[in-house]
């Protein structure tokens, strides 16, 4: 009997991930499938191939984001992407989404982006627990007036989903910087602490 609970929770141990995996990768791919739809009817892989295989959208976007990436980094791009932001700008409610959605995804993206820089360990939510945090950046303008001591801007994650967690601000001085990597950080708190990254004194040891 106590073979047989081991052999079943070998089995999860390894079943599970495969599975979640699987569904999440289904997941995706179906999703961005949905970007064929941009495709005129007699240029669809399915009516081209005569049957259905799944992955093309993945490509399609790809081919999309590519261009436009390409675009992007020219001067006549540029002055494009210019005038479509002068012209969402002066829609009223659209502009206080795009403008927020454009912030977030330059401060992630862009090469000069602070965000996600560095791993930290502070004390959260309260004295003498702690958790693992990201520096984003500095407060400024009038947060920054206020503040009378050398703050940094946090990014305190949950887990096991990080993209949902607190935004707070913190003084430098209470923010322990960690050397281990932003993905291996993530691993960590996405896995609740049970991927631990290894410890670098060790390894700089070992070698």
């Amino acid at each position: 009997m106590v073979a047989l609970r081991k052999w079943l929770f070998s089995g999860l141990l390894v079943m599970v991930p495969v599975v979640i995996t699987a569904w999440v990768l289904s997941w995706v791919v179906g999703a961005l499938d949905q970007t064929l739809a941009i495709l005129p009817e007699a240029w669809q892989p399915d009516r081209l191939l005569g049957f259905h295989l799944p992955g093309f959208g993945v490509v399609l976007t790809l081919v999309v984001l590519l261009v436009v990436g390409a675009l992007a980094r020219n001067f006549a791009g540029r002055r494009l992407m210019a005038m479509g932001d002068a012209l969402v700008g002066r829609i009223p409610v659209v502009r206080s989404i795009y403008s927020s959605v454009k912030q977030v995804s330059d401060t992630l993206f862009s090469d000069t982006g602070n965000a996600f820089r560095q791993a930290v360990l502070v004390q959260w939510p309260h004295e003498g627990m702690w958790t693992v945090a990201f520096i984003t950046g500095a407060p400024s303008g009038e947060v920054a007036g206020y503040l009378r001591d050398e703050f940094v801007s946090v990014y305190v994650p949950t887990t096991p989903n990080p993209t949902s967690g607190y935004f707070v601000l913190m003084r430098k001085s209470d923010c322990i910087e960690l050397e281990m990597g932003i993905d291996a950080a993530l691993r960590y708190i996405v896995s609740m602490g049970v991927v631990a990254p290894p410890d670098p004194v060790a390894l700089a040891s070992e070698s």
